[in-house]
């Protein structure tokens, strides 16, 4: 079964990107700098795959204490979690350089992180950011539907009452899944879709890829421990589910209060596949930022409080969302759309766990503009 072609057909504020686009491009032409990577991105890569690799090689070279054991995969989780937010992330959207080799070869760095760079693609450019919560397109809110619910036209179980209970331990299972399982499951669904062939891939060669890769990657994070050290296996093993389980959470902590939240409209096609909206503007009801004035946070996680800004220039770098994200506020305020934005970090996650609360409660979660 091919992917249904899902088309925006509204026209309201339809010049809203027109002017949007111009104004963003002047700025970059005024300040005489390229929308890729700089030099301050160059050093946030070195710095995000330190933390990430850097106790990796402490703890294959030194009899360490179990604490310290443990703390080293706990640092790797907060650095697995920054290199896929900081540096997988913009080189996967052909925003780290305007070399596509290059982009490439830095996206590759998904290996490290047990996933595949090709479903990651086609999961999050081609279906999120084209469908932003479009249910049953967007697959960012369609989880395992007896377990969670992320739209108000999903159905609601009894189980979902308590979700924004649970929910958070099944978002540190994320990555895990991701590792082991969920590559494959997605190259099957993508295959029905026609959706591989967008990569220009076969279905064989991608699955050949896919095991080649997860080879690598438990070849190292799992066998080199094995071989290279006396620890226990079972300290490998409580150590490894450390790290997946906090970069989980955190990816999923930056993730969702960007759109599973009160302000989010969730459009719905009709039967013949048309949402009565503006593609951008589309982005602006279902998307929120947060915590702009944190310049920690924004450096962490790649600039993915400014989600409203990556949603509708995702080949930009991310270095430069602080400094285009007045031009994109005024000119939605001037056209009368929405700018949602989070003050807080914890305010962006207060507005998600409510709305899990009330997806889990209600029918029909109402949507606040």
């Amino acid at each position: 079964m091919q992917h249904q072609n899902i088309r925006f057909t509204g026209t309201t504020n339809s010049e809203f990107y027109k002017v949007l686009r111009t104004r963003v491009n002047g700025y970059f032409k005024e300040k005489n700098i390229s929308r890729h990577a700089n030099a301050k991105m160059v050093i946030k890569t070195i710095a995000m795959l330190s933390i990430y690799l850097i106790p990796f090689a402490l703890l294959l070279t030194l009899d360490l204490s179990f604490p310290l054991y443990m703390l080293m995969w706990v640092i790797m989780g907060i650095g697995m979690a920054g290199v896929g937010l900081s540096v997988m992330h913009d080189a996967n959207h052909g925003a780290y350089s305007k070399n596509e080799l290059v982009n490439k070869l830095v996206g590759k760095v998904m290996i490290l992180l047990g996933g595949s760079d090709v479903n990651w693609r086609i999961q999050h450019n081609v279906l999120h950011h084209t469908y932003t919560n479009v249910t049953d397109f967007d697959e960012d809110i369609k989880p395992p539907s007896f377990l969670l619910r992320f739209s108000p036209h999903a159905k609601r179980n009894k189980l979902h009452r308590f979700q924004h209970i649970y929910a958070w331990f099944f978002y540190g299972l994320m990555t895990m899944m991701w590792s082991t399982s969920k590559d494959f499951q997605q190259a099957l669904r993508y295959k029905s879709k026609g959706l591989i062939e967008t990569q220009k891939l076969t279905f064989g060669s991608h699955i050949f890829s896919i095991i080649v890769y997860k080879l690598i990657y438990y070849a190292v994070f799992i066998v080199l421990p094995l071989v290279l050290t006396d620890a226990p296996w079972y300290w490998l093993v409580i150590g490894w589910l450390t790290m997946q389980f906090i970069c989980g959470l955190i990816l999923a902590a930056i993730f969702q209060p960007a759109h599973v939240v009160p302000t989010s409209d969730y459009p719905l096609p009709d039967v013949s596949g048309n949402v009565d909206a503006d593609w951008a503007v589309n982005q602006l009801y279902n998307t929120a930022n947060f915590a702009p004035k944190d310049p920690v946070l924004t450096w962490y996680v790649g600039g993915l409080n400014y989600q409203v800004e990556h949603h509708l220039f995702p080949n930009i770098c991310h270095v430069h969302y602080p400094k285009i994200a007045k031009i994109v506020k005024e000119t939605a305020l001037e056209f009368n759309l929405p700018y949602h934005s989070y003050n807080t970090f914890f305010k962006a996650l207060k507005g998600h766990t409510t709305m899990l609360y009330n997806l889990g409660k209600y029918d029909n979660a109402p949507a606040i503009h």
